[in-house]
């Protein structure tokens, strides 16, 4: 036996494994600097945020039908149920609207009613926008022109939709010559049921 040989046999295996770790090595050291020099992912590539709206939303005009003096199911008849009530709090009842939109500041609102017997004594409201507005700012969409569109058919739209529906339509089957057959007079037996059985 040659314990000689086995000895340099192990030394150049190591040797070879280490020529081929050091590019590696510093392939990967090269990485992590490269990396302190460039931005991150995260700060390039931003994840996409749903808009979230959340609360009671209420309009100028649901506030221009609150008036004091109301009872509290007349009001709750217009504004709907409070978000927020407190046990400590009973005569107060506070409606809150949240929308947040990814790229834009969040927008905030708030309504608080004060009651007295059951009866509304004041409230307080932050600036509330109209139905309309509420409704623009929810729309994703950016419209070049502020104007709807036309929803109505030309009358060359209207003959062209006639054309095209009567020869696409079928003929209905033409009702058979002759009397109409009697309705059968006995039926087949009920699964269950005995096949000669009572009634």
């Amino acid at each position: 036996m040659s314990f000689p040989l086995i000895r340099s046999r192990r030394a150049g295996a190591v040797a070879v494994r280490t020529v081929l770790w050091l590019p590696l090595v510093g392939a990967l050291s090269a990485c992590s600097s490269l990396g302190e020099r460039l931005p991150s992912i995260t700060s390039v590539v931003t994840p996409y945020k749903i808009d979230v709206v959340q609360g009671n939303v209420v309009t100028r005009e649901q506030m221009a039908a609150i008036r004091t003096g109301m009872p509290r199911e007349a009001v709750r008849n217009v504004l709907g149920s409070p978000l927020l009530t407190s046990v400590f709090h009973a005569d107060r009842w506070d409606y809150v609207f949240t929308f947040r939109r990814q790229g834009q500041p969040e927008q905030q609102r708030r309504v608080a009613l004060f009651f007295k017997n059951d009866v509304l004594e004041r409230f307080e409201a932050d600036e509330l926008p109209s139905e309309v507005e509420f409704v623009a700012s929810l729309d994703v969409k950016k419209r070049s022109s502020g104007k709807p569109p036309v929803l109505q058919a030309t009358d060359e739209q209207l003959k062209a939709f006639d054309a095209r529906h009567n020869s696409r339509a079928t003929p209905a089957p033409a009702a058979p010559a002759g009397p109409t057959p009697a309705p059968a007079a006995s039926y087949p037996p009920l699964e269950g049921a005995p096949a000669g059985g009572a009634r």
